[in-house]
């Protein structure tokens, strides 16, 4: 039981289920080590944080989120409700207007240890460092993605590529071969001007900041991204993932959902399913998402795929065709539960880190089709660096290109059925095994979190950040 006198972290998650969530299984580990927790919200968001957290007793304060904002639609206060990722950075940036509540806030709370937040909020720097509070960074990208942008950023290995397609060296990783396409635009532009350009600029010296990076992963599967973030850059980046991990266990209820009961049919009928989804953010394109849909059909293996909307236009008569073995579910399911089935044999995945680290600790291998962001950065670390999963290939050779239906069918039959599958298969099982290990008493992980813990309540004791 946590007392007065126990360390105090105030959380403070970005607004978008990416983003909360393993923030939240975080405060589920830390509240196991008696930590006292403040949890910042705002009220359409304040139901979705207190769902992962129903057997806690940590504090959830309402901030409230500005209205009248140009390019963001009444009401909304979460990414995942923008109509389109285009309005994104309108959002980001609106946050900024929620800073004097957070400071007011924070002043009539009892001591402080160190405020976490999102990457995603970097004007709560400011906040922290005006109240002389620590700041430990939230960030929701993996050692690698992290490692990658900033050796881009600063080396400039691309400098000499012909094309955005013509791939390039990483020093020090000689086994690494990437593509100007394989980096988000802002990363290969820091030198221009452009609203996104500031924005991830002001993340960047806002991390430069923080007292260290809270990172969504584990020791084992990124070392050496870890060790030479941590030797060659900075903050010192603390792995204590997986996150999902920290989720609480599900009670059992008399009715199973329909999309459960469609599993357990398979699993007697010994067909193995593949899984797919994309996320809730990326747009994809109708012409795309139809070659996606034939390129299933045409593979024969069955399939559930929990489209990002429910009013998802798939090809004419395509759910009928594919009735006995497909599955299109839409409505809200628990991924996890969904990857931990015994059925799934497979993951169709943007290769969001969130849903690469749920298909890891199911043990299921992935298969590659990155959308936006880091996720053409994540797919490399699945399948070329950890080899947990094969990867789709674009017809143009772009890792940013169009995908067929022919590909899409290849690719799922290798994954389900072929000797490059088995391989990731195994692959997985035993990075599985690892990411376990790293969570539980004693491993990397764990260890690691009680660490951060000892380390900022002893600066808090020795070194205020304000004197």
């Amino acid at each position: 039981m946590a007392t007065a006198s126990s360390p105090h972290f105030v959380l403070f998650p970005f607004m978008s289920q990416g983003h909360t969530i393993p923030l939240l299984y975080l405060a589920r580990f830390l509240r196991q080590r008696l930590v006292n927790l403040t949890i910042f919200s705002t009220p359409a968001n304040s139901p979705e944080i207190r769902t992962p957290l129903p057997d806690t007793d940590i504090s959830i304060i309402n901030l409230p989120f500005p209205k009248d904002i140009a390019g963001l639609p009444p009401g909304v206060e979460n990414t995942d409700k923008l109509p389109s990722l285009s309005s994104f950075l309108e959002f980001a940036n609106a946050t900024k207007f929620i800073q004097p509540h957070f400071e007011e806030a924070l002043e009539k709370l009892q001591h402080v240890s160190c405020i976490i937040s999102d990457s995603f909020l970097p004007w709560t720097e400011e906040s922290a460092a005006k109240l002389c509070i620590p700041r430990l960074v939230f960030n929701g990208i993996n050692n690698f993605s992290m490692t990658m942008y900033y050796i881009i950023a600063q080396e400039q290995p691309n400098a000499q590529v012909c094309s955005d397609d013509e791939t390039f060296l990483i020093q020090n990783f000689p086994n690494l071969n990437l593509t100007v396409n394989d980096i988000e635009p802002p990363v290969c532009e820091l030198g221009s001007k452009s609203a996104l350009i500031d924005f991830v600029a002001k993340q960047a010296i806002a991390m430069s900041k923080g007292r260290g990076l809270i990172v969504n992963s584990f020791y084992e599967l990124e070392q050496s991204f870890n060790d030479y973030w941590n030797q060659k850059f900075g903050p010192r980046a603390w792995c204590v993932g997986p996150l999902c991990l920290g989720k609480p266990k599900k009670s059992q209820t008399l009715q199973k959902p329909t999309w459960v009961e469609w599993l357990d049919e398979k699993l007697a009928m010994q067909q193995a399913v593949l899984y797919v989804a994309f996320g809730t953010q990326a747009d994809i394109s109708l012409e795309q998402l139809h070659e996606i849909a034939l390129g299933l059909e045409q593979s024969k293996v069955s399939f559930m795929w929990v489209p990002r909307s429910r009013h998802q236009d798939f090809p004419d008569r395509f759910e009928e065709r594919v009735k006995d073995r497909g599955l299109i579910v839409k409505e809200w399911v628990d991924q996890m539960e969904i990857l931990q089935h015994d059925s799934i044999q497979g993951f169709l995945s943007h290769c969001g880190w969130n849903s690469v680290l749920e298909s890891i600790c199911a043990s299921v291998p992935i298969l590659a089709l990155p959308l936006i962001a880091e996720q053409h950065l994540n797919a490399r670390l699945v399948v070329e660096v950890i080899g947990v999963g094969l990867r789709i290939s674009p017809s143009n050779g772009s890792v940013r290109g169009f995908v067929k239906s022919e590909e899409v069918e290849k690719m799922v039959k290798e994954l389900m059925h072929g000797e490059k599958g088995a391989e990731a298969r195994k692959k997985v099982e035993e990075v599985g095994v690892a990411a376990s290990r790293a969570t539980e008493e004693g491993g990397s992980s764990w260890c690691t979190l009680n660490q951060l813990i000892e380390e900022v309540c002893r600066k808090d004791v020795e070194s205020p950040i304000c004197k």
